[in-house]
């Protein structure tokens, strides 16, 4: 950094040390040369001083040292007899201070109070005795309009000075509002970007891990009775995991911004016979209907909130809907958007009691499942117990396209979810 770039840094950090420095010196340079005359000036080097050391608070305490250095300056008037004092040309710079620093209305009156002291001062020290008539007057008249005009130019600086220091204030204000804002705004990203993803982690773990445990618990029990079972029960954990594995991998390639992992396909409605078809070889009994005609195509975000709420719901069928359970998956397109219904004929909310212990029947049987056989435990939560993160997170989907989710327990039994997903108009 050159030099003068560090001296004004270091005078816009210190402006106090800055003023103190110019008043010892005018005091200095404009006072102490009366007392090392031959004569006595002692009420001249007191007026001087008074003059001269306010200039140091000219910026802190504009006011007091405005109002001191006029007491000095009146008091001139009338102690001063025979010519003025050499401080007098820092009034200026304490107009100038009123009009940067002080209050509006002391920046004006100070101003007015200064056009008084000039016009007096020009009348009490200066006069043309070798002129006379209107050649005195013009002349007269001519020094207090440059005395008076150069009072007006130090209050206007001080006025320009006062208007850059506001608008430097505001736009620092401004600023920092900025700043505010777009750390709130980072922290809404932050935020949603959570829950975006502890509703894709729970979308893709909750349904892999649901349907790997009642594969395992079935397996364990039809293993004693049937132990051919056990290849294929392992081959559907098999598959299972490594379709949850692949939904992982392209999750954290997003979130590490992974270019090849973003642009992976993701889930659409075009992909719900594969979810339907894992559900059966968990032992659940899923129909699947689809009725009307789709009026136009669903954006990529809205068919994956489809497939999301299809397979959260058989995920909670696996969980809560108890043994023997059916499932049926309507989808019916309206000219309005797609309706989604997913029911079951389980437990349902209503039931009471713990869960019966797995049958000994294979709960599924090779690549579909047996009707009547057994299966574990599922359907949608209970709002009532449990965290309620997979319902959170269904009617959250469905509510950033301005869709509806209601989730009850039905009233002939089992559990119903049913969801709208409006076209996005154009």
């Amino acid at each position: 950094m050159l030099v003068h770039r560090r001296i004004h840094a270091w005078t816009q950090a210190n402006p106090f040390k800055v003023n103190l420095f110019q008043a010892l010196a005018a005091t200095a340079l404009f006072a102490f040369p009366f007392l090392l005359s031959g004569r006595t000036y002692l009420v001249e080097f007191v007026l001087s001083v008074a003059i001269c050391l306010p200039l140091a608070w000219r910026r802190t305490r504009p006011v007091t040292a405005a109002g001191i250095q006029a007491a000095a300056c009146l008091l001139q008037l009338v102690l001063v007899p025979v010519t003025g004092l050499p401080a007098d040309i820092f009034v200026l710079a304490t107009v100038h201070s009123l009009a940067a620093f002080a209050p509006r209305w002391v920046s004006l009156a100070g101003l007015a109070l200064a056009l008084v002291g000039g016009a007096l001062f020009m009348f009490r020290y200066f006069s043309f005795p070798y002129m006379s008539g209107p050649h005195a007057l013009i002349v007269s008249f001519v020094g207090l309009v440059a005395v008076e005009a150069v009072v007006v130019v130090a209050w206007t600086f001080g006025d320009l000075t006062r208007t850059r220091r506001l608008a430097m204030d505001a736009l620092r204000d401004h600023a920092r509002r900025l700043e505010v804002e777009r750390q709130q705004e980072r922290d809404l990203a932050a935020a949603d970007e959570r829950t975006h993803i502890a509703r894709e982690m729970h979308d893709i773990v909750a349904h892999s891990l649901s349907v790997i445990i009642t594969q395992a618990d079935g397996a364990r029990y039809a293993s004693a009775s049937d132990p051919d079972i056990a290849p294929q029960t392992l081959a559907t954990i098999a598959e299972t995991g490594r379709g949850s594995l692949r939904e992982m991998r392209r999750l954290l390639g997003v979130l590490r911004g992974d270019e090849l992992a973003s642009t992976r396909p993701l889930p659409s409605l075009a992909d719900i016979p594969e979810l339907v078809d894992a559900v059966k070889r968990a032992g659940v009994q899923v129909a699947v209907t689809e009725t009307g005609t789709m009026r136009r195509q669903l954006p990529p975000g809205a068919e994956l909130t489809a497939y999301r709420v299809i397979q959260e719901s058989l995920t909670n069928v696996l969980k809560h809907a108890g043994p023997t359970v059916q499932a049926g998956v309507d989808l019916q397109w309206t000219p309005r958007g797609l309706e989604i219904a997913v029911h079951d004929d389980g437990r349902g909310a209503g039931a009471e009691g713990p869960p019966p212990p797995p049958p000994a029947a294979p709960p599924f049987a090779g690549s579909g499942s047996v009707p009547g056989s057994g299966s574990v435990p599922g359907s949608g939560p209970v709002p009532t117990s449990g965290s309620g993160q997979g319902i959170n997170g269904m009617a959250e989907r469905v509510a950033l396209y301005d869709g509806r989710l209601v989730a009850a327990p039905a009233a002939g039994g089992g559990f119903r979810v049913t969801a709208f997903i409006p076209y996005t108009e154009a």
